[in-house]
């Protein structure tokens, strides 16, 4: 069974159909003639404007499909970019650990050295303070030799 809207449809088209015999036959029109016309006019507008939608709404559809495709491609790279900034981000987080403890230990060893050549120097120090302890010693002695020799 059709739709009312395509009986509606045929109707006024029988409608305008019998109009136009009468004007081909110049007959004079009624005003339900007239509106008769005039409501073809409308109706095949309409109809007109309908298809116009559909295409439209066709080529919405169209559009809206890429639009979603487009933004599942973005999302899916937004993952990926997401994924490997975090990987990156790992990867510096790794590597600054791992130079910490290096610069750490590098550190160590450099606050050993130096306690190291300090306790060196520290010896060595001593080691010259007893040299020159002993020079002045021999300074003594010689200058006590020179006196008794000058006697």
């Amino acid at each position: 069974m059709a739709d009312a809207s395509s009986v509606a449809y045929d109707a006024l088209k029988m409608a305008v159909e019998h109009v136009l015999g009468k004007i081909r036959e110049g007959k004079k029109l009624s005003t339900e003639d007239i509106l008769v016309l005039y409501l073809g006019t409308i109706v095949g507008d309409l109809r007109e404007i309908k298809a116009d939608i559909a295409r439209l709404d066709s080529r919405i559809d169209e559009t809206n499909k890429r639009i979603d495709q487009t933004n599942q491609r973005i999302d899916d790279i937004a993952k990926t970019l997401s994924a490997r900034i975090d990987e990156t981000n790992k990867r510096i987080d790794d590597l600054a650990r791992s130079l910490s403890a290096r610069i750490d230990e590098t550190n160590k060893r450099i606050d050993d050295l130096a306690r190291s050549l300090s306790a060196r120097i520290d010896e060595t120090n001593k080691r010259i303070d007893a040299v020159q302890a002993t020079l002045l010693e021999i300074q003594k002695l010689l200058l006590e030799l020179v006196k008794t020799r000058q006697q």
